[in-house]
């Protein structure tokens, strides 16, 4: 068998893994405008699990951070992150945490490069929401990473259209 010259051989390596390090995820989630007395912005965490519900990496976690202290005590009503990984996470994380958001359609954009090290395959999107005075709603969104694709699915309540987007 023939030696390739070692900027070859990692050149075609790379080629092997190249559709899952070049793709981007990209996340669309809406928060409703509700018409209660007393609107508080949701705390909302995004976060990919496999299909076995262990949870990969969060993506984005909105919360009170002009009051960190204050704010993290509440992070654990958004029950199903907290439990699946969100209570060994030190906040805030650069990158992840940011304030609560307005009711409206928000983008997150994760670069490949942050995603690196996930193997191609079938994974879940997760979005939490919760409310102070309000309720909480967890939507689910499966995907495959490593090839384009788009997956889409709604809340009722707390959270409104949630899409993902895999692209090279």
């Amino acid at each position: 068998m023939r030696k390739l010259p070692l900027a070859l051989a990692s050149l075609a390596a790379g080629s092997v893994a190249g559709p899952a390090l070049a793709a981007d995820l990209n996340v669309s989630v809406t928060l409703p405008r509700l018409n209660v007395a007393a609107y508080h912005r949701p705390y909302v965490a995004v976060w990919i699990e496999r299909p076995d519900n262990t949870a990969v990496r969060t993506l984005a976690v909105w919360y009170e951070v002009s009051n960190v202290a204050e704010g993290k005590d509440w992070l654990k009503d958004m029950r199903t992150w907290w439990r699946r990984g969100g209570r060994s996470m030190t906040l805030p994380a650069d990158g992840i945490s940011s304030a609560t958001k307005a009711p409206g359609t928000h983008a997150i954009r994760v670069p490949g490069a942050r995603l690196s090290n996930l193997p191609a395959g079938d994974y879940v999107l997760v979005v939490e929401a919760a409310r102070e005075l309000g309720g909480r709603e967890v939507v689910r969104v499966p995907f495959r990473w490593g090839a384009p694709n788009a997956g889409r699915a709604s809340g009722s309540t707390e959270l409104g259209a949630v899409a993902v987007t895999v692209t090279r």
